[in-house]
Order: C-alpha cells, then sequence, then structure tokens
C-alpha cells in the first residue's frame, strides 16, 4: 500500500491527500508529528534521493537552526537531525508499494504525480 508521509497541518500534505481521495487512490498516512520519523528511514531516503532532495531549506525549521548546524548538515548526519526535527523533511513524501519514492506536491505538477501514484 502507498505511504504518505507528511504532517497533517500541512497545507501541501492536506492538499495532495485530497487530490489522493479524489482520485480513489488507497493510502495509509504517517503523520511525523504523531508518529515520529526515525533516523533509518530518514536514511534510505537520503541514500535514494540525495540530502538536497529530502531536506527541506526553505521552511521555518531550517531558519530556526544555528548557522553551524546549517553549515555543516551533510548526508552522513542528515538523518538523525530529520529524526529530530521532522519538520526540515520536504512533504509529502510518498512511498509506493514497489519501493519508489516520490516527495513534493507542486502545484502544476499535480495530475503527473497523480499518475505515478496509480
Amino acid at each position: 500500500m502507498l505511504v504518505v508521509y507528511g504532517i497533517k497541518n500541512c497545507d501541501t500534505v492536506q492538499r495532495a491527500r485530497q487530490r489522493l481521495d479524489e482520485a480513489g487512490i488507497a493510502y495509509r498516512f504517517h503523520d511525523f508529528k504523531a508518529e515520529g520519523l526515525s533516523a533509518a528511514t530518514a536514511q534510505r531516503w537520503i541514500d535514494a534521493l540525495g540530502v538536497d532532495v529530502v531536506v527541506n531549506r526553505k521552511g521555518t525549521t531550517w531558519r530556526k537552526l544555528d548557522a553551524a548546524t546549517q553549515a555543516g548538515l551533510t548526508a552522513a548526519n542528515a538523518a538523525a537531525l530529520l529524526a529530530r526535527e521532522p519538520s526540515l523533511v520536504k512533504r509529502p513524501v510518498f512511498a509506493t508499494p514497489d519501493g519508489r519514492l516520490l516527495i513534493g506536491f507542486a502545484k502544476g505538477q499535480e495530475a503527473a504525480l497523480i499518475a505515478q501514484l496509480r
């Protein structure tokens, strides 16, 4: 089953879930705030997609980090930080039953993403 990772109050996650519901695509929602994010899961995402794809450097949580943490972020240490601060993950993350990972739900690309998730 498709797993959608995110935060329930995130506008983009809410929009993605609404579109999935409208398209009749079954999924399980994993809320980072309620269920957490393991460092092992974060590391799998980083290994598959790269730290620059997984880490949201535009959000409030990133801006609240001290400059040393921001400057020192690498693929080797990012998973531990994401486990502590899951709001740093770009959202939503889609984990498909066949093992693919997709991150984000940009306006204008929604139909293409839904097609990939079918």
